[in-house]
């Protein structure tokens, strides 16, 4: 792209009404703005942030708020169950509510959880592998990639089995509100996903009340119990809501844009085949390179200054963190799919106080995912040309037709 037109592309990007091509390919969109223009006004007091070195120190920055009340009371109106369920959650406050969901969270999802957990997780993937190949017409995420997590998750909170139908539909209705512009239909579909969502929960919940699982093992009872101040019923409702939202979207999404890239990237597929011991920088190398979630959000409290230029307080920011993960100031050759690339220190979890609580359990799942993927079937390809989610905010595909050999 020659420098006039980069320029031109920057300087008229909106989210909302994006270029064509934006959801399949964004990265030359986000080149242009990292190039000429990385504090780009997206609206009046709104900006999007395009280069690393911005983006990670607004993730650092004490004046940088997750809180999204003033954000969020326009675009679903204050007092909507969608209003309530993302000013309640984890991922969206500040301290002390952050701080206080946070602990419990990351204290049941320790190293000695993350033991425990893999025998089961290996035999759900391997499981779902054997069907994957019986299947006449496999999808790599209806058949393997959106099922795993729903299941660590369901594990983890010990919901039922033969209960977590809806969950998954449940989740995609509530983050999709989530994009920068939203229609009715969605937000409807939304606010109806969090009402189902907590009448569900509460019986779940007050069945654990009855008969409290292990809080080593079972997250929705540590919640209960609590770490400290016990937790509301209405923020314990919404933190569950949170946690299967969460794992579901971030999981689905690595797996699938990760398998995605490599069986388009041969040589990377085949370096990953030849060599199993890769897998770990090879879902590190995934995260950077096709981030599952590509923007995140932050208001400024207080003036920030960052390299790009200063951002006033009470701004909106929004990080694309796509884009800081593609800035060749940081990543040599960053266009570039690398298995073995070190050190990699992208932004795909976010960082500082606010870094994903469970970040280890999607490397994890992804980890075996992949690796016993490509182990299984080392002459895996696509079958069909795939099926993109068009959001803009979470970056995945809802199809991925593939031929198992």
């Amino acid at each position: 792209m020659d420098p006039d037109t980069a320029r031109t592309l920057a300087t008229r990007f909106t989210l909302t009404d994006p270029p064509p091509g934006f959801v399949d390919d964004p990265y030359p969109v986000y080149a242009a703005l990292r190039a000429h223009d990385p504090v780009h006004e997206l609206a009046p007091g709104s900006f999007l942030l395009t280069r690393y070195d911005d983006v990670a120190a607004v993730y650092r920055h004490p004046a940088a708020s997750s809180d999204k009340r003033r954000e969020f009371a326009p675009k679903f109106g204050a007092g909507t169950p969608l209003f309530e369920h993302h000013t309640t959650s984890l991922v969206f406050n500040d301290p002390p509510l952050h701080t206080r969901v946070r602990r419990p969270i990351v204290t049941a999802l320790n190293p000695r959880a993350l033991a425990r957990m893999e025998p089961g997780l290996v035999a759900l993937v391997d499981a779902l592998l054997d069907r994957l190949a019986d299947a006449p017409a496999p999808d790599l995420i209806d058949d393997f990639a959106a099922r795993i997590p729903i299941d660590v998750i369901g594990n983890l909170l010990d919901v039922p089995a033969d209960e977590r139908g809806p969950l998954r539909d449940w989740s995609l209705a509530i983050l999709s509100a989530l994009e920068p512009a939203p229609s009715a239909e969605v937000l409807a579909r939304g606010n109806a996903a969090v009402e189902a969502f907590k009448d569900y929960l509460r019986t779940l919940v007050a069945e654990r009340r009855r008969h409290p699982g292990d809080p080593d093992v079972d997250v929705l009872t540590r919640l209960i119990v609590g770490d400290g101040e016990p937790l509301s019923d209405t923020e314990l409702l919404h933190q569950c809501i949170f946690l299967l939202n969460a794992g579901h979207e971030t999981t689905t999404n690595l797996i699938g844009n990760g398998v995605h890239a490599l069986l388009t990237r041969r040589d990377q597929w085949q370096r990953l085949v030849d060599d199993p011991a890769l897998i770990g920088s090879a879902v590190e190398e995934l995260l950077r390179y096709e981030s599952p979630l590509q923007l995140n959000n932050r208001l400024a409290t207080a003036p920030i200054e960052l390299a790009g230029g200063t951002v006033p307080a009470g701004a909106f920011l929004t990080l694309a963190i796509g884009a800081a993960n593609r800035d060749p100031a940081v990543f040599a050759e960053p266009e570039r799919l690398d298995v073995a690339r070190k050190p990699n220190p992208h932004l795909a979890f976010g960082h500082g106080a606010h870094a994903c609580a469970g970040m280890n359990v999607a490397r994890l799942e992804a980890r075996i995912a992949i690796g016993r993927l490509a182990a299984r079937f080392p002459r895996l390809d696509l079958a069909a040309a795939p099926e993109r989610d068009a959001r803009v905010r979470f970056r995945g595909f809802r199809r991925l037709p593939v031929t198992v050999r």
